[in-house]
């Protein structure tokens, strides 16, 4: 019995290391359309899909995440939405996002007859989409 509870205590110490929380020092950008995505949540988002594994081979100190979030409702009706997820790397003295991107992933899609709750509901799944496409180009899961 003591065995079992050991090994169970391990694995969740396991699977709480591999979702935990982005280094303090972590770059995590937005610049999404306030009315599908806000910054905040964008960022949030972000942090809870980059495992400690990408952390560990790039470093914060080195690289940081970029999202960006666009579209809308059209005249007719459709919810329109584009995001995007770059990892960029940080300039060495001031810690600055450079814009060349090391790896981009793009998310896209059109929901018919969406009301704008839907609309954010689906900017929040795409940025979701990017996030794990970028994150699955870098590391195995």
């Amino acid at each position: 019995m003591l065995p079992r509870l050991l090994l169970s205590a391990a694995l969740s110490v396991l699977s709480m290391s591999a979702l935990a929380a982005p280094p303090k020092n972590a770059v995590l950008l937005d610049h999404s359309a306030e009315a599908l995505i806000d910054s905040p949540t964008a960022v949030r988002l972000m942090a809870e899909h980059i495992p400690a594994k990408v952390w560990k081979i790039y470093p914060a100190s080195k690289w940081g995440f970029v999202s960006q979030v666009q579209g809308g409702l059209t005249a007719s009706g459709s919810c329109v939405v584009t995001a995007r997820v770059m990892m960029v790397p940080l300039t060495p003295t001031l810690k600055a996002v450079l814009f060349r991107p090391e790896k981009t992933a793009t998310a896209f899609d059109v929901q018919a007859g969406a009301s704008a709750d839907q609309c954010r509901e689906l900017a929040r799944t795409k940025l979701q989409q990017a996030v794990d496409s970028v994150v699955s180009g870098l590391v195995k899961s």
